[in-house]
């Protein structure tokens, strides 16, 4: 087998943008391709508190603040893993494996983007959202990449935890305090990111096993994964269904639109559990659950604006005149 035919198997193949689009070796160590969902996650913290919209320079320090974070995070995350990284035909062209970086550039640009992040927080916007991207960061590098990636293959479970970080700095920043919003989209990416990663992780088995990274699919096989997937599908379903109660306005709305999200999700799932070894169906659901996650963060963000209230009190007291009025006793 090639090395081109390992890399189209793997991420590259599911993400086709990969094999077009070549990366700065200083960019691409920061793992770009990330943040836009990390600060999607940011904003529904936001947008779960009763102080939305924010003013424009607080949100506009808190997304710059978050997207430094997890740019430095990136990158020492690629410094731990670069001789991981050499072994695999995968990913030994990336930028410090392949030598089109150095491993000391590498981590002062990430030592200067954790700085910038820290100051950035703590001055456009509080200690609190500051000190809970830091924990985001290391959550990230020592918890899930040091300690439990190579020990467990249930990593992605506890170190889940790194990515579920950013709708907490949202919160604070809007609120100055995490409410029971923010902490509900924190254990919403929670229970979505074990079916989201075990999902590539499937696509990915034969490089974790030849590394000796003891991740589920590797471990347990693809029928168990693609088990401990649809039971994870069906937590982030039921999960999200808590946003109608938690959301300031709207939620009601929200919870009619969020049906098809969770419907498709559950339908990729179970036709994963039918054939774990079709490739196809692990990629489709990795796909879908990135969409996933953005669509949930767009209705929240939607259902705060003016419209979807609006819409929502027409709605409500349509269902009100029709309860009431000449059909009610039918």
């Amino acid at each position: 087998m090639t090395q081109a035919t390992v890399t189209l198997s793997g991420r590259d193949a599911v993400v086709p943008s990969r094999r077009h689009l070549r990366l700065p070796p200083w960019l691409e160590v920061a793992k770009p391709r990330l943040i836009p969902l990390l600060l999607a996650t940011t904003l529904g913290g936001m947008a779960l508190s009763e102080s939305w919209p924010l003013p424009t320079p607080q949100l506009a320090c808190t997304m710059g603040g978050g997207a430094l974070a997890a740019a430095a995070a990136g990158m020492l995350n690629c410094l731990w893993e670069q001789e991981l990284d050499g072994r695999m035909a995968r990913t030994a062209g990336r930028a410090l494996p392949s030598g089109r970086l150095s491993g000391r550039t590498a981590f002062l640009l990430a030592a200067s983007l954790t700085m910038a992040a820290a100051m950035l927080l703590v001055a456009g916007v509080n200690c609190l959202a500051a000190a809970l991207s830091l924990l985001g960061l290391c959550s990230y590098v020592l918890l899930y990449t040091v300690v439990l990636k190579p020990r467990t293959s249930q990593n992605i479970v506890i170190g889940g935890v790194a990515g579920a970080i950013p709708p907490l700095v949202g919160a604070a920043a809007a609120a100055g305090h995490i409410g029971l919003g923010g902490w509900w989209l924190f254990g919403l990416v929670m229970v979505w990111t074990p079916a989201h990663f075990w999902a590539l992780a499937l696509l990915l088995k034969d490089d974790y096993a030849a590394v000796g990274i003891p991740m589920l699919p590797v471990v347990k096989g693809a029928l168990v994964t693609s088990q401990a997937i649809g039971h994870y599908a069906r937590l982030t379903a039921v999960a999200s269904l808590a946003g109608m109660a938690l959301l300031p306005s709207g939620g009601a709305l929200y919870g009619l639109l969020v049906l098809p999200l969770n419907g498709r999700l559950l339908q990729l799932s179970t036709a994963l559990q039918r054939q774990p070894e079709e490739r196809q169906r692990a990629a489709d659901l990795f796909r879908f659950s990135i969409l996933y996650l953005f669509g949930i963060c767009g209705l929240i963000l939607w259902s705060r604006t003016g419209t979807a209230t609006l819409l929502a009190q027409q709605v409500l007291h349509l269902a009100t005149h029709w309860s009431t009025g000449p059909l009610a006793g039918l």
